[in-house]
């Protein structure tokens, strides 16, 4: 079966979170199909196209995995920011976060979230968790 080549935003800042993300991503789609940062700023950078990523292809990513406890700017202020933009608030906005507080979980569908996933503590239901959300966002689900 030929896997899609699909844009994903990660932005993540545990390292080691990251890489297991990515790692069980890559079941469904190529590795250069996601890009990751590690924090809010440079995640609004890479969408709106500004700073560092200021040359990169002017195309929109086809989903984007938000944690919400990013240095510089948090995700929920990251997810107020392209949902308000004309051009970006169409991209699904997936939160990705190990927050259970239901003000992060009220937030973030008050300001449009696509979905809020807490991360597991467990290792194998963390991966069964990503395995389920990129299946249905990847495969699934029609971008």
């Amino acid at each position: 079966m030929h896997k899609k080549i699909i844009k994903i935003l990660l932005v993540e800042d545990d390292p080691n979170d990251a890489e297991f993300i990515k790692d069980i991503l890559y079941r469904f789609i190529e590795p250069e199909s996601i890009f990751h940062v590690e924090n809010g700023a440079d995640a609004l950078d890479f969408i709106f196209k500004k700073g560092n990523f200021e040359n990169f292809e002017k195309i929109n990513p086809s989903l984007i995995l938000l944690d919400l406890k990013t240095p510089k700017i948090n995700g929920l202020e990251v997810l107020q920011k392209i949902k308000s933009d004309e051009n970006t608030k169409s991209i699904p906005v997936v939160i990705v976060t190990s927050s259970k507080e239901e003000k992060d979980l009220t937030n973030s569908y008050k300001y449009s979230a696509n979905s809020f996933v807490v991360k597991p503590i467990d290792y194998e239901v963390f991966e069964r968790t990503i395995e389920i959300l990129g299946e249905y966002w990847l495969k699934i689900n029609q971008l």
